[in-house]
């Protein structure tokens, strides 16, 4: 601290704490913003008509029918949430052991998919999630063989089955979520030939094998019947796998990245942000919301704060998207 002549020490010069004396202040020199556009609103679909089904373990979140789905769409798209992403899973008897329900022509997504593109056009981006684990009969990303591990070459034809499916029924992304190596460069060559070249694919090309996966399970009825996923799906001690992934898929032709989790893997958003000059991605799970429900339920933490914090924190780590169930809830109450 400065001295004066007579060397009694006096405040300094510099006082950082200028800039944060009122809300006005604090904003104008914010290094961090969140944009309603940066936002993506997952979605679990049904192909019946009419179905709002809540989910137990995922508070605010259902299950929603084709006519339930556009009705929140119009809504959340006036909040300014104008991407989607969807899950679905087959109807009771569907599931098989190769998950060919998957790229099914009149499956919910697909069905899904074509009545947002004709209601909103492109007013509206919507994304599809990729894999096989809510259509096979055994929960696992890929097929199995005889012994019951995933086979990753086996996998790859009917996870592009699937991809082809839906942009056949409009979708302007497929996001391949499984795993598999060489799942993007299949996808896209498979695009592409097809005629799908503007069919953007968005990797999940960092997906670690993470224990905030629970909700989702319940709601995809995705939980694997027998092992875990640790075989495919990454390390959570490992972050420069994390770079080889990254630089793997993008050479196969992903457009876009995507990290997942986003709060115990700030980090890896860093590195990855870092390393690739892509848009990047991050995906606020299932897990991270429902447990900042239920704490804010037991009145142990203020979810508007925590939200904010949250979304913002992932921002700063160098996400440029954030796909988050909190979105809707954010923005409506004025959370950001």
């Amino acid at each position: 601290m400065p001295s004066n002549e007579t060397g009694v020490t006096r405040p300094g010069r510099v006082r950082p704490r200028r800039l944060r004396r009122s809300p006005a202040l604090r904003d104008l020199v914010a290094e961090t913003t969140l944009a309603a556009e940066q936002l993506i609103m997952p979605h679990f679909v049904a192909s019946k008509a009419q179905h709002d089904k809540p989910i137990p373990s995922m508070p605010g979140i259902s299950e929603l029918g084709l006519d339930d789905l556009l009705r929140v769409v119009e809504a959340d798209l006036k909040l300014g949430i104008c991407s989607v992403l969807l899950f679905g899973h087959p109807e009771l008897g569907g599931k098989t052991a190769d998950g060919r329900a998957a790229a099914a022509a009149n499956g919910a997504v697909q069905q899904a998919v074509a009545r947002l593109k004709q209601h909103f056009a492109d007013a509206l981006v919507v994304m599809t999630d990729v894999c096989l684990c809510a259509y096979t009969d055994h929960g696992h990303c890929g097929v199995l063989d005889d012994a019951g591990r995933v086979v990753n070459d086996a996998s790859l034809a009917p996870l592009v089955a699937a991809a082809l499916s839906h942009a056949e029924a409009g979708a302007d992304v497929v996001a391949p979520s499984d795993m598999m190596d060489g799942r993007v460069g299949a996808i896209r060559d498979a695009l592409d030939a097809a005629g799908y070249d503007e069919v953007i694919l968005m990797a999940y090309a960092v997906k670690y094998a993470s224990a905030y996966y629970g909700p989702f399970r319940d709601a995809a009825d995705s939980t694997p019947s027998a092992g875990d996923r640790k075989s495919y799906q990454m390390d959570c001690r490992n972050v420069r796998e994390a770079l080889r992934e990254i630089e793997l898929d993008t050479v196969e032709g992903a457009d876009l990245l995507m990290v997942k989790p986003a709060l115990p893997y700030l980090d890896v958003i860093r590195a990855v942000r870092e390393a690739s000059s892509l848009p990047l991605a991050a995906y606020n799970v299932s897990g991270e919301y429902s447990a900042v429900k239920a704490a804010a339920a037991q009145g142990w933490l203020d979810e508007p704060s925590v939200v904010r914090e949250n979304l913002l924190s992932i921002r700063r780590a160098g996400a440029d998207q954030i796909i988050t169930y909190h979105a809707r809830d954010a923005l409506r109450e004025g959370w950001l």
